[in-house]
């Protein structure tokens, strides 16, 4: 799908910018302002996909050592590997 866009308003810096990008790089203006917004979008998808979280941070090092162990134990079986499934 292809999308028209116009800029009625863009800063002297970034205009400028732009220019001198698409001299160094022998590509059109579309094109250097096309890879800009592939590249801010890539950025913002990459950056909701790690978002942190910080709601349970006041639970962190709660834990006795005896829980600890005890929750470690429990959840040993979840680190291996059935070979079997892989085959």
């Amino acid at each position: 799908m292809s999308m028209t866009l116009h800029i009625t308003v863009m800063d002297g810096t970034t205009q400028t910018w732009i220019e001198e990008e698409a001299r160094r790089t022998g590509r059109s203006i579309e094109l250097v302002v096309e890879s800009l917004i592939q590249r801010s979008v890539a950025m913002e998808l990459h950056a909701t996909r790690t978002q942190q979280f910080h709601d349970l941070d006041s639970l962190a090092g709660t834990w006795s050592t005896e829980e600890a162990e005890a929750f470690q134990a429990a959840t040993a079986d979840f680190t291996k590997i059935d070979p079997g499934l892989w085959s």
